[in-house]
């Protein structure tokens, strides 16, 4: 049940002018119970119907006709607040999370349509390194998430799989490398070759020309260099896989920029034929000066090809295979000149579809300070990371719980969790500086805390079962026993998951969720810490409060799993 437009029905009609959508959207939940569970401010509608905001609140309550759901309503300081019978909201709250169980939050709100997010994207034959984990743990949650509200998700990989740094990495092999040792160390091989290319071309520049020499060639379809270009890509993928499987992202098209190098011709020609197309010094490009950005260019004058080229090849294919509703495209902010302009550059070919383009900018990761560079060899391993992390959660099963089955999968689960969970916890578009001690820091609001937590409530419901006295069931609740303090404000924040993962969706902001979840775990450890549960006596108060923890487990294991993190039942 929605309550903010099940109040905004009882109160439409009753102020003149002010439409239910109108009151919708102005009914809050307010922050301090006492406030009531409902509450309509009503200084916004004061200019719209030329009454103090306290007067308005005062014709609403005495206009209320009553309702079985509401047990009083007040006016006060300009809100008409509403506060609602416990027993009833208790009994919806919990029979809903019961009845619905793994599927409790989720919606149908994008049904039949689908939406393409474009995430992670490495550039082949470079480190997985930290940089890459924001644009992969944000378009991991947003695919889940809309999956979760009834869209058909498609997951693009958009590889970096092509361009002028292939021509570099050809280069730098035939000089400096060989087999052996690309075929032992795999991408820190080529990693180290790619930072030796750039170190030696500051020495000597020649070296930029004969990178896009062999780039040219490859583009041309020279046999050389596409052996040499098809190992390197096969290497790093295998690399990348094992990055993927750890943190429990797939997939469903991994067509990076390569994919698209038969199709740049004939966007080319429909720009041309559009009269988009304007040459500059041998160079192709789109004039936007009418839009107060720089041109959009599309070939080099050597004839290369650019993102520009790409992108928009790549979007009209993605038109055309999947009718997207919405493709997102999860990239760092320092991108959004770029997007803004090929976006423009679709919209300009008529295009009406260039409004369902969006590009979500994530802050940048830097390094104490320092930014990361692939070239200058400044990056943190994500392998490295993930690795100490599962070390560091192992060491703290081995010493608080030395006899748990499982101890290896659940370490996994817990230290890539609390890596996930660290770059998910703030809002998207805040810079992050890297700090080691910060990224292993398990204690506070944390994924570990949150998965702690799950695995709290799992025990509480085995030890219940292995007493045989399981929580009652949908339908089945003494709600009468849920009306404390406690129990309300669990019950509160369970009410709010539907509503949090819309707005996580609607703003294209995961961190919405990871905040939910420390909130829901907080009120549901005061609850345990202040109402015993299995040591009472009362069979029917038993029952409903392990009904309110079954609802809890369900409901932390559903937004853990939006985020992309596994709910262990034991740690």
């Amino acid at each position: 049940m929605n309550y903010k437009q099940w109040l905004a029905e009882q109160l439409a009609g009753k102020l003149e002018g002010v439409s239910r959508e109108t009151l919708a959207e102005l009914i809050e939940y307010p922050p301090n119970p006492q406030m009531g569970d409902l509450s309509l401010p009503c200084f916004k509608l004061s200019k719209q119907l030329r009454k103090a905001p306290q007067a308005i609140a005062e014709e609403l309550k005495a206009g209320w006709s009553g309702h079985a759901l509401v047990s009083r309503i007040d006016a006060v300081s300009g809100y008409f607040n509403v506060y609602l019978v416990p027993e009833q909201f208790a009994s919806q709250v919990v029979n809903e999370v019961l009845t619905q169980g793994d599927r409790y939050g989720a919606q149908d709100i994008g049904q039949g349509r689908s939406v393409v997010i474009d995430f992670s994207s490495p550039n082949i034959a470079k480190t997985f390194h930290i940089g890459h984990l924001r644009s992969t743990v944000i378009g991991n949650a947003l695919y889940r998430i809309f999956k979760f509200m009834g869209y058909n998700s498609v997951g693009v990989n958009h590889l970096g799989d092509w361009g002028t740094q292939f021509g570099k990495l050809i280069v730098a092999y035939k000089l400096w490398g060989n087999r052996e040792a690309v075929e032992a160390d795999g991408i820190g091989e080529l990693q180290r070759l790619y930072v030796k290319f750039h170190d030696e071309a500051d020495i000597h520049p020649e070296l930029e020309d004969e990178a896009r020499g062999w780039f040219v060639k490859l583009e041309q379809g020279d046999e050389e260099a596409l052996k040499l270009w098809r190992w390197f890509v096969d290497i790093s993928l295998k690399e990348f896989q094992k990055m993927y499987d750890l943190l429990g992202v797939t997939f469903d098209s991994y067509a990076g920029e390569s994919f698209y190098n038969d199709k740049m011709a004939a966007v080319l020609e429909e720009l041309k034929a559009k009269q988009l197309l304007e040459e500059d010094d041998g160079a192709l490009l789109v004039r936007l000066d009418d839009y107060q950005m720089p041109p959009a260019l599309m070939v080099k004058k050597d004839g290369g090809t650019l993102y520009h080229t790409r992108d928009v090849t790549a979007a009209i294919y993605r038109k055309n295979t999947y009718d997207f509703d919405k493709a997102i495209y999860v990239t760092d902010a320092g991108q959004s000149l770029h997007f803004k302009q090929w976006f423009k550059v679709i919209e300009l070919m008529g295009y009406d579809w260039a409004k369902q383009l969006v590009h979500v900018p994530f802050g940048k990761v830097s390094l104490e300070g320092a930014k990361l560079s692939t070239r200058k060899g400044n990056v943190v391993n994500l392998e490295e990371l993930l690795t100490k992390a599962i070390e560091k959660t192992r060491e703290i099963i081995d010493e608080k719980n030395p006899g748990m089955e499982n101890k290896d999968e659940v370490a996994r689960e817990v230290g890539v969790g609390a890596i996930i969970f660290n770059d998910l916890s703030n809002n998207r578009i805040k810079d992050i500086v890297f700090s080691w001690d910060e990224a292993l820091n398990f204690d506070g609001e944390t994924g570990p805390y949150v998965q702690y937590t799950h695995a709290r409530a799992c025990s509480v419901l085995r030890k219940a079962e292995a007493d045989g006295g399981a929580a009652a069931g949908a339908g089945a609740l003494a709600a009468a026993h849920l009306t404390n303090a406690e129990a309300q404000g669990v019950l509160r924040e369970l009410y709010l998951f539907k509503e949090r993962i819309e707005q996580a969706m609607d703003r294209l902001e995961p961190s919405i969720i990871s905040r939910y979840l420390v909130d829901l775990a907080q009120k549901f450890n005061h609850f345990y810490h202040e109402c015993p549960i299995l040591k009472v006596e009362d069979a029917e108060l038993r029952q409903a409060r392990l009904a309110l923890v079954r609802c809890v487990s369900i409901t932390l294991k559903n937004g853990l799993s939006l985020i992309g993190l596994k709910a262990p039942e034991k740690i």
